[in-house]
């Protein structure tokens, strides 16, 4: 199965999955973004500002992930924005044509806890430069797109929760639709 941690950039998918992997019998993260970077040096895709918006990257994102759970098993925990509806739909359609179950679920904070958690994130804006802006930056893409995320994912308000109590409110509500 999939795991899926959607919404905006800064809301802690990444962190939840990394607690989330220690909950979840045979769990393992799978980043999609990776599949971006390794298309970022085929010379000949077009210019798009987001590797999602190349089709091979949704394709990809399918394979890798049913190849990776015909290899591993258990369960893929996938920390991966998708603000596009007919992006997710691809994806979604695809892996279940691969036979595989999606357990889709989009982190969720109000505006003033997202903008304070992006600035107080001393770790990625020290890594990463530019990510507090990019992460500002799509905050109205992400309001646009969260009727549409509301209707294909479980909605969990992380404000007044610590990532371990969503990766734990996941995992439980993961184990309960399990057979």
């Amino acid at each position: 199965m999939i795991i899926w941690l959607n919404g905006t950039f800064g809301a802690g998918k990444t962190t939840t999955a990394g607690e989330l992997v220690d909950l979840v019998p045979d769990a393992t993260i799978f980043d999609a973004e990776y599949v971006g970077y390794m298309l970022q040096h085929v010379q000949k895709l077009p210019s798009v500002g987001d590797f999602q918006h190349w089709p091979p990257w949704r394709h990809l994102v399918v394979e890798t992930a049913a190849q990776l759970l015909g290899y591993l098993g258990g369960a893929l925990v996938v920390p991966q924005t998708v603000l596009v509806e007919r992006y997710w739909t691809e994806i979604r359609t695809g892996l279940e044509k691969a036979g595989i179950p999606v357990h889709h679920f989009v982190l969720h904070s109000d505006p003033d806890t997202l903008t304070r958690r992006i600035e107080t994130d001393d770790v990625t804006n020290t890594r990463f430069p530019n990510a507090r802006q990019w992460r500002l930056d799509h905050r109205a893409a992400y309001r646009d797109a969260l009727p549409w995320l509301s209707r294909e994912a479980e909605v969990v308000d992380t404000a007044p929760l610590s990532p371990q109590q969503v990766a734990r409110l996941i995992a439980d509500t993961v184990s309960a639709a399990t057979p």
